[in-house]
């Protein structure tokens, strides 16, 4: 009876609504779904992490250009200029090693591809990583570390205790620096101005040694024994630097100790080697942290908010927030687990750019403006790299580095755009693999971070942007990938017609989205769904059964986005 009873409802399923899709592959890699009336409309910039490439797609995940002739993997991040030329990060893989994040190498490309540009960091002593910032007079902010001596390390006033055994057996750490560099193209650059990290130190662990203070009465210090746990070499590790014009200054992600540190742009290299001078009349302390303030003993660990984050950033000009921050929050070692968020935050700074904070407290704020996870939290988890982008129209573009996911949220976390990148260190994957996973459990098809540049961006004037094909491969034998994936809507007339009581439905979907295919009566009324989902782009064909309708005339009609059609058809019984 049971078998019957399966028989018949897989026989009304068949008879009712039977689809083909002509693209049999699963939709792995590439668009999986875009909603073209909620998403930002422009063109994404990325560089897969463990490639040599770089490319700029649209929305409907077409190539709208490449630059392939660098020989160097990302190291890491990579941004369009306003003149049309790409600024990219170069992993050397020479001397000097981080232990993440590793570039060494700064190379710039016309539109067409052409070096015009290549700026070498990298030495036993030093080496520029994570990323830059291309700043408006045409110099380049960059991130490096420097080598100190084990002994330098204990003169400073760390506890040896506290350090990782590396740093006594190898005879160094790796603090952070930053350096303006001038570039002489074609090759090199000057130094123009630079700040260290190892200038602004305090501890309280040893009288006799240097930077001999109250952490706690000095928060515009960094705590050489406050970071908690063991002090790796890679102590610092930041991983991102962003620049207000406006304010002139700079923020840093310090990843080391689960903060977020912005400094005075507007001094000498001299003032900022120092406590007093620039703009801000403190030198190169900082003027304001945020994240862990534990660091430095205006708090413990209920009241650290940043966890190991990446990419925090000015929201930019133009977009709801400008001026509040934007971080990728990748959330290791939460007290609920592990799981990642992208918080906005609003510091308290005057229209002069200081910082308020009252002694013996935190910085503010205590609460996160806005913030954006999963439904189920530990779905959305990046341990590392990642980042994130305010967009004008109030979305937030999101790149799940580790998984190569780049996805784009509404303010109420709605997904309107999702794409994976299907480049990993081989190449392009077909359609239908999966990204394996490389030594640190992170997928091959890894991203460090993303931006999307609006249509009207000065890059683009004058540049021809024909989408191409997608980056990942179709079927072999298939060279031409518009002869699986067409290139516009298309719906087709039903045949039979008239019909009695089936007919089939055609249809052509060119870009991945949300599809409804829907009947409708003479008076306008819905009377049957047919599709109502997201579909990959493809060919389909549904084969739709009139059941009890009386004879007569009826519509279907296929919308998606901005696009919609509508054929009639006729039902005679």
């Amino acid at each position: 009876m049971m078998k019957k009873r399966t028989s018949f409802f897989l026989s009304v399923l068949l008879l009712f609504v039977f689809v083909i899709p002509l693209q049999a592959q699963e939709q792995t890699i590439g668009l999986i779904s875009t909603d073209s009336e909620k998403s930002y409309q422009g063109y994404t910039l990325f560089a897969p992490k463990h490639y040599h490439t770089t490319h700029l797609i649209d929305n409907d995940g077409y190539v709208v250009n490449s630059w392939e002739k660098s020989i160097y993997e990302p190291g890491q991040s990579v941004y369009l200029l306003e003149n049309g030329n790409l600024l990219r990060c170069c992993f050397k893989k020479g001397s000097g090693s981080t232990g993440g994040g590793e570039g060494g190498r700064i190379e710039e490309y016309d539109w067409d591809d052409n070096l015009v540009w290549e700026f070498d960091y990298s030495s036993n002593d030093y080496m520029s990583h994570h990323d830059i910032e291309p700043l408006p007079n045409g110099n380049v902010l960059l991130l490096a570390v420097e080598k100190k001596t084990y002994q330098e390390t204990l003169e400073a006033g760390f506890n040896p205790d506290n350090l990782q055994p590396d740093i006594q057996s190898n005879n160094y750490m790796l603090p952070d620096y930053v350096i303006e560099v001038e570039p002489t193209p074609p090759v090199g650059g000057n130094i123009v101005w630079e700040w260290h990290v190892w200038d602004h130190l305090v501890q309280d662990y040893d009288v006799s040694k240097e930077n001999y203070a109250d952490p706690a009465a000095h928060p515009e210090l960094n705590d050489a024994n406050g970071s908690g746990g063991k002090v790796s070499a890679f102590w610092n590790h930041m991983n991102s630097i962003d620049y207000n014009p406006e304010l002139d200054q700079i923020i840093m992600s310090v990843r080391g100790n689960s903060e977020l540190w912005i400094i005075d742009h507007g001094t000498t290299s001299e003032e900022a080697s120092g406590h007093s001078g620039g703009k801000y009349g403190k030198g190169g302390d900082l003027l304001y942290r945020w994240g862990n303030p534990s660091t430095y003993g205006a708090g413990d660990d209920s009241d650290q908010q940043l966890f190991q984050q990446h990419d925090t950033q000015w929201i930019e000009p133009g977009c709801p927030g400008e001026g509040n921050m934007l971080i990728f929050n990748n959330g290791l070692k939460r007290s609920d687990g592990d799981w990642s968020s992208v918080d906005e935050i609003v510091p308290p700074v005057d229209e002069n750019g200081f910082y308020s904070l009252t002694a013996g407290s935190a910085f503010g704020p205590e609460s996160i403006l806005w913030t954006y996870y999963a439904d189920n939290k530990s779905d959305f988890y990046a341990e590392a790299i990642s980042g994130a982008q305010r967009l004008p129209n109030g979305n937030t573009l999101i790149c799940d580095g580790t998984h190569g996911r780049l996805f784009e949220v509404t303010t109420e976390g709605e997904i309107v755009w999702d794409y994976i990148n299907p480049v990993v260190k081989e190449g392009p994957l077909h359609q239908g693999e999966e990204p394996q996973l490389d030594h640190r459990g992170h997928q091959y098809n890894a991203v460090f971070k993303i931006h999307r540049y609006p249509q009207d961006y000065p890059a683009f004037d004058g540049k021809d942007l024909t989408p191409g094909k997608p980056l990942e491969i179709y079927p072999t034998g298939i060279e031409n990938y518009g002869e699986v994936i067409p290139f516009k809507f298309n719906l087709n007339q039903n045949y039979p017609n008239p019909f009695n009581p089936e007919t089939t439905i055609s249809f052509t979907v060119p870009k991945a989205g949300k599809i409804s295919l829907k009947i409708y009566n003479v008076l306008g009324e819905n009377i049957d769904t047919i599709v109502e989902e997201f579909l990959a782009a493809g060919n389909y064909s549904y084969k739709w059964q009139a059941r009890r309708l009386p004879s007569g005339i009826y519509y279907y009609t296929l919308k998606s986005g901005s696009f919609s059609e509508k054929k009639k058809m006729v039902l005679i019984r």
